[in-house]
């Protein structure tokens, strides 16, 4: 067999910098499959469990590195199993591309087995979204996809019928005149016109009580933003996606906003007269000023997302990092800072009851504990996972960034069982880097065969799951260890493979016997003391 045209899409692939897919073999995809097989040393192929990981490792890819996640399924069903960690990069605004396969050209309108309209079904969640018909299309669709799904920060899907994919890659049995193009992309402009820019500096001259609203589109801008909140005396809020925006422990920051985030960042904004929203379109509206009580000044990447939360006054279209770089020198230092100061005094109050609550003390043992030795011991540019429900709580408020750690969930979405396949993604981007997956015991059995990626050989990915009894937990009362209050810890190291395995019910017991058959390191954790030996190890 000659050059196929899969080999047409796995090489376009290759051209634009992708040297990771996600995927689970099946017959609706062979073709495809031989394709990555014979270009291998170009493309890694990635085996899951299930297609909804394979989705979400290629979103949680995309998060930590910037570039674009390839995920891959079969016809049909598998398809279908996609669809929910696509929404995730969809919301998340994410680029991602999603390759299904297709039955025979022939058979198609036929009713024939698995027969799914994949392109109608993707049409809501995709940027792009087209079936290949012809081999001729290719390599050019594989371009407009992907350069869609940057342009767009989305989702673009191709599905590839069977009798394509093994075509010969030269083939064009109608003679039509082929589609040229070329693996290139114009940069978008990222500064802001001087005169918009100008506007938001008057606006902020004019405040009195200044914040600054900072989410995912200033992750890259930490400097910037801690720069301009040093010029306006201005506390620094942070949504959840955008916890790794500035540290922690900076003296600008009153952490997050809305149902996880704090009371200080809760209260400043019923004081606030001026308001600079930067990367963010943080959906949770109640949780704003109301609308008329502030002056609005907005950074955003994309101009259909300006203004659509909150009345703003002076929307500006550009990149974080140039229009606060651009708009620093426009700023006039302030001297007057007892609006900040009045905002580190109640940080400083809340930092001591977040303390408490992941004290070792507490008995019996408390989720903030946890979460509190995972933050001690984990390095300074480690990268936290988490799935959604109480457990982001409990991570918002006690994981903490310093250094260069980093933080990921499901943000708009907040769909369940992200964070291992997150972690897996993500470690095979950076397989030097500490990835720890703080995950649910409800997100855990969603996903829980996945974990056999996690702790390959080779592999530093580290698992915390942690269940806790919910009726307790929402009285505010603990669950015993005895009650699962610690059900599953599995950590690796730099270096090599180790587990750590909480005695529970008998789900997590018998995943730890399991992992013990298979020649998997593991220590039972049933106190406190117990919990920080197997963590540190």
């Amino acid at each position: 067999m000659g050059r196929i045209a899969s080999e047409a899409i796995i090489e376009r692939l290759a051209t634009w910098g992708v040297d990771t897919v996600f995927g689970i073999p099946g017959d609706g995809i062979n073709g495809i499959m031989e394709g990555l097989r014979r270009h291998q040393e170009k493309v890694r192929f990635v085996l899951v469990h299930h297609e909804e990981a394979a989705a979400f490792m290629a979103t949680g890819y995309a998060k930590a590195t910037g570039k674009i996640g390839v995920c891959l399924a079969t016809s049909g069903p598998g398809g279908i199993h996609l669809l929910n960690g696509l929404y995730d990069a969809k919301l998340d605004h994410m680029p991602v591309l999603a390759i299904t396969g297709m039955q025979e050209t022939s058979v198609l309108g036929t009713g024939y087995q698995q027969e799914v309209n994949l392109d109608k079904l993707f049409a809501d969640v995709a940027e792009y979204d087209q079936m290949i018909y012809n081999p001729a299309q290719l390599p050019s669709v594989v371009d407009n996809a992907i350069r869609t799904a940057y342009a767009r920060r989305g989702v673009a899907h191709l599905t590839v019928p069977n009798d394509i994919q093994v075509a010969d890659a030269d083939a064009d049995p109608w003679a039509h005149v082929a589609p040229a193009a070329s693996p290139i992309m114009l940069a978008v402009p990222k500064q802001p016109a001087e005169e918009d820019l100008r506007q938001v500096a008057s606006l902020l001259a004019d405040g009195k009580k200044i914040a600054i609203l900072a989410g995912a589109g200033a992750l890259h801008a930490r400097e910037e933003v801690l720069d301009v909140a040093e010029a306006l005396a201005a506390p620094v809020v942070k949504t959840l996606s955008g916890k790794a925006v500035v540290p922690d422990d900076s003296p600008f920051t009153t952490g997050g906003i809305g149902l996880l985030g704090t009371r200080p960042s809760e209260e400043l904004m019923d004081e606030i007269d001026t308001l600079l929203m930067v990367g963010t379109n943080f959906p949770y509206t109640k949780h704003l000023p109301a609308a008329g009580k502030v002056r609005v000044a907005q950074i955003e990447a994309d101009p259909a997302r300006a203004g659509t939360r909150i009345p703003t006054e002076v929307p500006v279209v550009g990149d974080a990092k140039a229009a606060l770089r651009a708009l620093l020198p426009m700023l006039k230092p302030r001297t007057d800072t007892s609006f900040l100061e009045q905002c580190q005094e109640a940080m400083g109050k809340w930092r001591k009851k977040m303390a408490a609550q992941q004290s070792e003390q507490r008995s019996p043992i408390a989720p903030q504990f946890l979460v509190g030795v995972l933050d001690e011991l984990a390095a300074d540019d480690a990268v936290l996972t988490c799935d959604s429900g109480t457990i982001a709580t409990w991570a918002a408020r006690h994981w903490t960034i310093r250094g260069d750690r980093q933080f990921y969930l499901s943000g708009n979405l907040a769909s369940m069982a992200p964070g291992m396949p997150y972690a897996i993604g993500i470690q095979h981007a950076f397989p030097g880097r500490q990835v720890i997956a703080f995950v649910g015991d409800g997100g855990f059995a969603m996903l829980m065969a996945e974990r056999q990626r996690g702790v390959s050989p080779g592999r530093a990915a580290e698992i915390a799951a942690r269940t806790v009894n919910k009726e307790r937990a929402r009285s505010g009362e603990s669950a015993t260890a005895s009650r699962s209050s610690v059900s599953d810890i599995s950590s690796a190291r730099r270096g090599g493979l180790r587990s750590r395995s909480g005695a529970a019910g008998p789900t997590y017991a018998q995943l730890y016997n399991e992992a013990r058959q298979r020649g998997i390191k593991g220590r039972s954790s049933m106190n406190k003391a117990q919990l920080k030996r197997a963590l540190g190890r």
